[in-house]
């Protein structure tokens, strides 16, 4: 019954007609008003569910009233992939969602983006120990702290998740010094074993 209305309204979420009789390849008129069925649609199943006299007024007052159960239903729909509450929605992304995302899943991409960078920075500062208030939106930092702050960085930007804007505000830096330090940090893991080492205990515990 609710896949009916869903359907019904489709023309109209679509914004392809004002009113839902005016779709001409509906069978919405036919449900809802009683018109001229063709002789492969079957509406008894659908409307035997009413008990009403006029089982066509009833339709169509369901159909009508549906508008706002949808709202509720789509403010649960999750990413295109989860209907249920956000709480619901973390549990199943940190149980069969974790890793790198799948760019032919788009819908995988968002779920795993949707994870807050900070929750990653604290998880990533636990393993490097230190402690990330040293560094962030700070400018005048030690060399040690330096390094910690470049390695979660690029862990973040390695993701895939979050844009340099992203990652640059949390730093309290520009798009420009987050590509330098990337770059700078690539260089650093691909000609140091130690960086590299550390970087992937860090990828291996918090599973990024």
């Amino acid at each position: 019954m609710l896949l009916s209305c869903y359907i019904h309204r489709n023309p109209l979420r679509a914004g392809m007609v004002r009113r839902l009789v005016d779709y001409p390849w509906s069978s919405y008129p036919v449900y809802a008003y009683g018109r001229k069925s063709p002789e492969w649609l079957y509406t008894a199943p659908i409307l035997s569910y009413f008990n009403a006299k006029d089982k066509n007024k009833a339709y169509r007052e369901m159909v009508q009233g549906y508008s706002r159960e949808e709202k509720s239903i789509w403010e649960d729909f999750q990413h295109g992939l989860f209907l249920g509450s956000r709480k619901f929605t973390d549990r199943i992304r940190s149980k069969y969602l974790s890793g790198k995302p799948d760019i032919e899943i788009p819908q995988k991409r968002q779920v795993l983006r949707d994870t807050n960078p900070k929750t990653i920075l604290e998880k990533a500062a636990k393993v490097l120990k230190c402690d990330t208030n040293d560094f962030l939106q700070s400018s005048r930092i030690s060399d040690s702290n330096k390094l910690n702050r470049d390695l979660l960085i690029y862990l973040l930007w390695s993701t895939g998740w979050y844009n340099n804007q992203e990652i640059g505000n949390l730093f309290g830096l520009g798009y420009s010094s987050i590509s330098r330090r990337v770059a700078m940090m690539e260089s650093r893991i691909s000609q140091e074993n130690e960086i590299h080492k550390r970087l992937e205990e860090i990828k291996s515990l918090i599973k990024v």
